[in-house]
């Protein structure tokens, strides 16, 4: 984030427009001066450069999320309206933002359906539209209400959409020593319950005959198929469905 030169543009040298030299060049630009665009891209690219910081530990070429603001901006001039009681920036920089995440959205590693990315677009211009009207958070009622899609599709769509989180993310704390993500995660995997549950499992199969403890112990702790397990102990595939599901059966009985 310290370099001078991003995507060709020495950053210290870039010019900042005053409030009126902005407003003059809106007015030319609706008059049908194309030359006005120009400056008033190259006069709000520090503005595109501010906004960009705040995802800088996103693990994203900076170049890339400087290119991606700029179309955030030039759409915020083709459609900043003069009669607007408001500075540009205040217009553009939501704009800036919504681009750079819809970037990384549709670029993020997990892949989504494009039906859900909609969804979640559609459920996010929502939010923003009824925090706006209401002054608070709204809940996934309201937004389902407003939209008309089931909650249960915005929740999946909204979770779907949020970008991937390293587990090594600094939550907060000092730079020597910060707490990360993965300080914050339990592990399922090491609980009391799931010794309780094992020592449970394991005194239950001593409670089987052979047989039945042979193809769940191919089935569910080897991950053998039915058709491999008829294989290797010479019966069918459907003879191995009955027996397995009678050993279930008898185990659920006895845990």
């Amino acid at each position: 984030m310290n370099r001078v030169e991003i995507s060709g543009f020495s950053t210290s040298k870039l010019p900042v427009l005053s409030n009126a030299r902005m407003t003059e060049l809106f007015e030319k630009l609706r008059a049908g001066d194309t030359s006005a665009r120009e400056r008033l891209v190259s006069g709000n690219l520090k503005l595109v450069l501010s906004v960009i910081k705040r995802f800088s530990n996103r693990g994203e070429f900076v170049d890339d999320l400087f290119q991606v603001g700029c179309i955030g901006l030039m759409k915020a001039i083709d459609n900043f309206d003069l009669s607007l009681a408001v500075r540009f920036s205040t217009y553009a920089v939501p704009m800036i933002i919504g681009e750079i995440r819809r970037y990384l959205r549709d670029n993020n590693a997990i892949r989504v359906s494009r039906s859900l990315r909609e969804i979640a677009y559609k459920s996010i211009r929502t939010r923003e539209y009824l925090a706006s009207r209401y002054s608070r958070e709204p809940t996934i009622s309201e937004i389902a209400g407003e939209t008309g899609i089931p909650r249960e599709e915005i929740v999946m769509a909204l979770d779907a959409a949020q970008a991937p989180v390293s587990l090594f993310e600094p939550v907060f704390g000092e730079e020597s020593d910060p707490v990360y993500v993965m300080d914050q995660v339990s592990d399922e995997r090491n609980r009391d319950e799931r010794w309780l549950d094992g020592i449970a499992i394991h005194d239950a199969m001593s409670k089987l005959n052979e047989r039945e403890k042979h193809i769940l112990l191919l089935r569910f702790f080897q991950g053998k198929t039915q058709m491999e397990v008829a294989s290797m102990i010479g019966i069918s595939q459907a003879q191995v469905s009955r027996l397995e599901k009678a050993a279930l059966r008898h185990l659920r009985k006895h845990v």
